[in-house]
């Protein structure tokens, strides 16, 4: 990996993350203050932008290239829209890493330090502050719910072709937990 330094705020480079879809919503200011907690990152193929199980803190948006999702040595998925977030779920959760992200061919990554909040400016006002955490946090919800989505019509392909192989869906276990769901949403 080749690594740039934290970047400056300038009008080139806010006007570069200007054209990344995710970041549209950000005004110059809050753009500015994201690219001091941001870095560049290239990587060649193969190799390992996140793993599973670590606590790093970075956030990142694809800028260039392709990169595949592993859990458990098992693919999930790839992701090749430029502006695309990923690391996401382990800052929203703080929980250990729950995936591998390796570059396909040649990759860039704007690389955000979801640690270094010290780097926004003492003088930043509590409301600016808030209203870009909000920003974040909207672009995080948008591609998680973009992302449950797609994990439901993969679960319903899923449950049709066992269904088509004669496995059978409805188990007595499923009847259980059904039931249970059921008398979860009464006592709401």
């Amino acid at each position: 990996m080749i690594e740039s330094k934290y970047l400056k705020e300038n009008i080139e480079n806010i006007q570069q993350l200007m054209s990344i879809s995710a970041l549209k919503h950000f005004e110059t200011r809050n753009l500015g203050k994201l690219l001091r907690l941001s870095k560049i990152r290239q990587y060649e193929d193969g190799e390992t932008i996140i793993q599973e199980g670590d606590m790093d803190p970075w956030l990142y948006f694809l800028l260039s290239g392709k990169i595949r999702v592993t859990k458990e040595n098992e693919e999930i998925g790839t992701i090749v829209k430029k502006g695309e977030i990923f690391g996401e779920m382990r800052i929203i959760d703080d929980q250990t890493r729950s995936a591998t992200v390796r570059s396909i061919g040649k990759t860039i990554c704007l690389a955000v330090d979801t640690s270094a909040g010290n780097r926004l400016s003492t003088s930043d006002q509590k409301d600016e502050r808030l209203d870009f955490l909000l920003l974040l946090y909207r672009i995080f919800a948008e591609y998680m719910t973009h992302r449950l989505r797609l994990t439901n019509e993969e679960l319903i392909l899923a449950k049709k072709e066992v269904r088509r192989l004669g496995g059978g869906v409805n188990t007595e276990m499923d009847k259980n937990d059904n039931a249970s769901f059921e008398n979860l949403m009464k006592s709401m």
